[in-house]
């Protein structure tokens, strides 16, 4: 048996109002449960062009339609107008996705400045960042986070210490093959990790080596027993832009017979066994698809 788990990152305003409903209707078709990490501030997309500096930047853009996937409007807020509050617009349909059994959980306070500012922040700033995304959370849900996934996979020591603090089961900010506890210079922090392991779908589609009718092919068998296989889609690509694309793909894994669900039942198995679960460096490394650095693992530490 081949368990896939199915995390789906939610960045924008419009991907909370139309493609998480479209998701969660699509889940329910299938019987299918995933986690879902909310964005929950100010949707300042339109902030990120400050990334056409990035190397590799440029070939995504014009790769994965921008203008088609977040629309024009997305790509004002924060530039042309103030950022809609997404929390504050769309908690209905975010509690919508707990009332249907999906686990739910923080992607970020406000994703571009995560995403884009991380690294540039004190201690005391990441803190404030996020203690902002669990008090929307609690006052949204109305009960405490137990996971986070950072936005762009930007972690750093500072994020670290932070998710440590609020005691979550886990977090999801990196990329690798294999889950861990990460260590950065010396210290080892207590929070899982449960790394990203398959391609996203915006670091493959338009690209001539991967056709876009063959990927469900070549997602399938990046699969394997008995490892960890975790993919993290997006309610405004899977949700929305490439849907039917999604849908061909659910229905290959459960033809094949691939078990999807969410990531904590498998965080909770994961943890029977804590002694087995390795410490590893986390770096800043490169995702072919990707621009720009991100969090990985590092090799085996003990």
């Amino acid at each position: 048996m081949i368990e896939l788990g199915l995390k789906i990152d939610v960045d924008t305003e419009r991907g909370t109002r139309i493609g998480v409903p479209r998701l969660l209707s699509l889940f329910k078709d299938f019987g299918i449960k995933a986690t879902f990490l909310f964005s929950l501030g100010p949707d300042n997309t339109g902030r990120a062009i400050k990334r056409i500096f990035r190397p590799g930047f440029f070939a995504k853009v014009s790769r994965t339609s921008v203008l088609k996937v977040y629309g024009i409007r997305t790509l004002c807020n924060g530039v042309l107008w103030p950022g809609p509050h997404i929390a504050n617009k769309h908690a209905s349909i975010m509690k919508r996705a707990q009332d249907e059994g999906h686990e739910v959980g923080i992607h970020c306070y406000d994703h571009i400045r995560w995403q884009d500012h991380l690294h540039a922040m004190t201690t005391s700033e990441v803190a404030e960042e996020v203690n902002k995304a669990h008090r929307t959370f609690l006052d949204v849900f109305g009960f405490k986070a137990q996971t986070m996934g950072a936005a762009g996979w930007q972690t750093s020591k500072h994020s670290l210490v932070a998710y440590d603090q609020h005691d979550l089961l886990y977090a999801s900010d990196a990329r690798g093959e294999k889950a861990f506890f990460p260590r950065v210079d010396d210290h080892v922090f207590k929070t899982l990790q449960i790394p990203t392991t398959l391609p996203t779908l915006d670091e493959l589609i338009g690209r001539p080596d991967y056709p876009t009718n063959c990927l469900v092919d070549h997602y399938r068998s990046l699969m394997k027993p008995q490892q960890l296989n975790t993919f993290t889609l997006h309610a405004e690509l899977e949700g929305m832009a490439y849907f039917d694309w999604f849908q061909s793909f659910l229905k290959r894994c459960q033809v094949d017979t691939v078990s999807m669900g969410p990531l904590a039942p498998m965080v909770e198995q994961l943890l029977r066994q804590k002694d087995k679960i390795p410490v590893l460096p986390l770096v800043q490394g490169t995702v072919d698809g990707r621009s720009g650095l991100l969090a990985t693992h590092g090799s085996l530490a003990r």
